[in-house]
Order: structure tokens, then C-alpha cells, then sequence
């Protein structure tokens, strides 16, 4: 059987490589979706880091607490994020590298070393709130203790690590079919709750409601930015697609920006449906405590009944068991990147499951632990967009791909608007 698998994405390898070939030589007679089809998957890899179980928890608190209110603020916050994932895959298409190896090659050792501690702290920080987010799913779909949650986490999240071995094609499909998964879950929860239209468009018209809006608000934008997806995407375009001319950069450059918008505009698509399955039915219902992701579960049984309390854990099992494998491929990157040094996968996803274990064997409330998780990430933002930033506005670097004019003073305001928020978010979370 495991020999069977090889093969087929093996061939599968084969057959994508050739087609993508074939389009950027002019020799393809492909059309519409099979000619873009080859040039599909990182950005959707990518996207699973803006459907963690951290995002669940924002989203369903704006929903329950505001209503329809700060739709436009995930409409915001998902178009930044196409803007720098973009950038990001740009430059692993314009160099050859990834940006861990961009900034070894450029900058001084000492600060080398002093980002690759950082980067491996965000990435494990992340990686306790998918892992965790995972583990509560299992325990809400089986009943089983969270601590057994997390050790079927485990076994899947090595099993999907197994896979990345034969091929980064076959790994792209799997995380697609979770990404499927959770839109689909949400959709069923949306026609559930059977949002009004009306109020969903007034949603798209900026607005606030008092402080605890804005405040709110703040964290779904300052959440935009996953430092460790910055870093991976860059590497998952690295080489994905052999290109021999400038011209072929800048064809190969398109598409990927096409994989962007697809990926993260589903991804956008699913964080709004969160927010306003929460609208409709949480919202006005005098539920406490629906940030909580069992308070949320639980809720939703006697208000829409057990298919939408089941629907809702599938996609937060799909959630964090997709991220936290994306998260064990970024740590490999951030390591091999930075220090020109690597561990085997399932090693790093040993190592990095411990604190989520720890946490569960010390009782720890679960949701303060993400949202703390979420604050350590926070600090990550600025090492991450900064150095993205600065490399793909050099023509030395970048040669033809380098930034247009306008896109730096986009690229620069949105960095700006972000780390203020995530400065903000953190002072703000520490000091009550």
C-alpha cells in the first residue's frame, strides 16, 4: 500500500512538473483551470494558517458580541494578507530562496542567529494553539479526555508529516482536502443559521460599537500576519517550478499570485462565515463566554441542533490538525534557513508537541492558553514582515519581480498599521 502511494505521487510529480513546463515554454494547449491547475498549492498551504483554532475563537466572539459588525474588518484584514503572502512567494520565485536563507546571506551571523531564536519561538507557539485547538476537537466529536485528544492529534499530524516525504504535491491535496473540509462544515452551519442578507451587507460598511468593538477589531487585524507562513510560503514556491529566463519569473509570478487570491480568498470567505454563523446565532442570545470554543460547541446544539455542533468541530479538527502539520514545515524551514541545519520531521513534531502536552498535564485552561500563544506570536510580526519587506524592494535581489513604487508604500503601510496593532494587542492583554 505505501509503495502504491509513492508511486502514484510520484507520477502525479512527474505529470505536474512537465505541465507547468510545458505552459511557461508556450508548448501547452491547455485552457482555463488545466492550465493553471500545475501552479496551484502553496498559497492554499499557506492559507491554513489564517483558519487556526485561534482565528475560530476571534471570529465567533466578534460574531456573538457585535453581530454582523466587523465583516469588514476580516475583509480588510484578508486582503493584507493576500498583499505580503504574495511577496512572500515572490521572493522565493525571484531568488531561489527561501527568506530565512535571503537574510542569512545579507545580514551579519550575531543577527542571524538572534532571528532564528525568535522565529523557532513563534513557531512553537503557534504550534501549541493549532495543536491544542486539534486536541479539544477530539474531545468534543469522541468525548475522550483532552489528554487522549492529543495524542490522536499526534498520530495524525505524524501520519500527514509521513506523507510530505513522497512528494509536496500529494501534501498540498491532503491540506486542500482539509481546507475543503472546513468550508464545507461552515457552509453547512451557514445555511443553518440562515444569516439575514440585509444585515450581512451592512456588515461590509465600517462601523464600530464603543470601545470593545475596536478593541476586538484590532485582534482580527493584528492577527492578520502569521510570522511562520511568511517564512514557509516563500519556501514552497523556492524551486516548486524550474524557470530558465526572466520572462518565465514573470509568468511564473502570475500564476502564483492567482494562487494567492484563490486560496486566501476562500480562506477570507470561511473567516467571514464563522463571524456570521456567530451573528445569527449567538448574537442577541445572551450567551457568555462564546470565545470559549467548548462554551461555543456546546451552544450550538440546543440553538441549531447537533449536525451544526458537529459541523462546528469537524472544521476545528480539520483547523488544527492541518495548521500544526504546516507549522512543523515552517519550524524545518526557519531551522534549515537560518542555521544551514536540520532535524528529521518527525523529531521537530516530537519535540515541538511537548508544550501543548505540559500544558494539558498542568490543567491549564486551553482557550487563555491560545490566546497567550496568540500574544507570543505577536512578537514575531515585525522580524517576519520587516525583512520581507526590505528584500523584495531591491532590484539586486529581485531582479525584474522587484516591488513597483506603489506596492512598497502599501506593503509599508500595512506593515506599519499591523505591528502598531499587534503592539497594542500585546500591551493590552498583559496589563488587563
Amino acid at each position: 500500500m505505501s509503495l502504491r502511494i509513492s508511486h502514484h505521487a510520484a507520477q502525479l510529480e512527474d505529470q505536474l512538473r512537465d505541465s507547468s513546463r510545458a505552459v511557461l515554454e508556450g508548448r501547452s494547449s491547455r485552457r482555463g483551470l488545466k492550465r493553471v491547475l500545475p501552479f496551484l498549492g502553496p498559497a492554499v498551504i499557506a492559507s491554513i494558517a489564517y483558519m487556526d483554532p485561534g482565528n475560530f475563537a476571534t471570529n465567533i466572539q466578534g460574531g456573538a458580541e457585535f453581530g454582523y459588525q466587523l465583516l469588514w474588518v476580516i475583509l480588510a484584514a484578508n486582503l493584507m494578507a493576500m498583499l505580503i503572502q504574495n511577496l512572500s512567494a515572490k521572493l522565493g520565485i525571484a531568488t531561489g530562496q527561501n527568506l530565512p536563507q535571503v537574510i542569512r546571506a545579507h545580514w551579519p551571523k550575531p543577527l542571524v542567529q538572534f532571528y532564528w531564536v525568535q522565529a523557532e519561538l513563534v513557531a512553537m507557539a503557534t504550534d501549541l494553539a493549532e495543536f491544542i485547538g486539534a486536541a479539544i476537537a477530539i474531545h468534543l466529536l469522541t468525548g475522550l479526555p483532552l489528554l487522549w485528544g492529543a495524542a490522536v492529534t499526534a498520530v495524525i499530524s505524524f501520519w500527514i508529516l509521513g506523507l510530505q516525504q513522497r512528494g509536496t504535491r500529494l501534501l498540498e491535496l491532503m491540506i486542500g482536502g482539509f481546507v475543503l473540509m472546513i468550508g464545507l462544515a461552515y457552509l453547512v452551519q451557514f445555511v443553518m443559521a440562515r444569516p439575514t442578507l440585509a444585515e450581512l451587507g451592512a456588515g461590509f460598511v465600517p462601523s464600530f460599537s464603543g470601545a470593545g468593538s475596536v478593541y476586538l477589531a484590532l485582534g482580527i487585524i493584528g492577527a492578520t500576519v502569521m510570522p511562520h507562513v511568511i517564512y514557509l510560503h516563500s519556501a514552497l514556491t523556492q524551486g516548486r517550478v524550474v524557470v530558465t529566463s526572466e520572462h518565465q519569473k514573470q509568468q511564473l509570478a502570475r500564476l502564483s499570485r492567482l494562487d494567492v487570491v484563490l486560496a486566501m480568498g476562500l480562506a477570507g470567505l470561511i473567516n467571514m462565515a464563522m463571524l456570521a454563523v456567530a451573528a445569527a446565532t449567538f448574537h442577541g442570545q445572551g450567551v457568555a463566554g462564546t470565545g470559549d470554543l467548548e462554551t461555543a460547541y456546546h451552544t450550538l446544539t440546543p440553538l441549531l441542533g447537533s449536525a451544526a455542533s458537529v459541523a462546528f468541530a469537524v472544521a476545528l479538527l480539520a483547523s488544527g490538525v492541518s495548521s500544526t502539520v504546516v507549522g512543523t514545515l515552517a519550524g524545518q524551514v526557519i531551522m534549515q534557513g537560518f542555521v544551514n541545519f536540520s532535524i528529521p520531521l518527525w523529531l521537530r513534531r516530537a519535540i515541538t508537541m511537548l508544550p501543548a502536552f505540559a500544558v494539558i498535564l498542568a490543567g491549564l485552561d486551553p482557550t487563555q492558553t491560545l490566546v497567550l500563544s496568540q500574544v507570543v506570536l505577536s512578537f514575531g510580526v515585525p522580524f517576519a514582515l520587516v525583512p520581507l519587506l526590505m528584500f523584495t524592494s531591491r532590484r539586486e535581489i529581485m531582479g525584474s519581480l522587484v516591488n513597483h513604487p506603489v506596492i512598497n508604500l502599501l506593503g509599508w503601510l500595512i506593515a506599519a498599521v499591523i505591528i502598531a496593532l499587534n503592539a497594542y494587542l500585546v500591551w493590552g492583554t498583559l496589563t488587563g
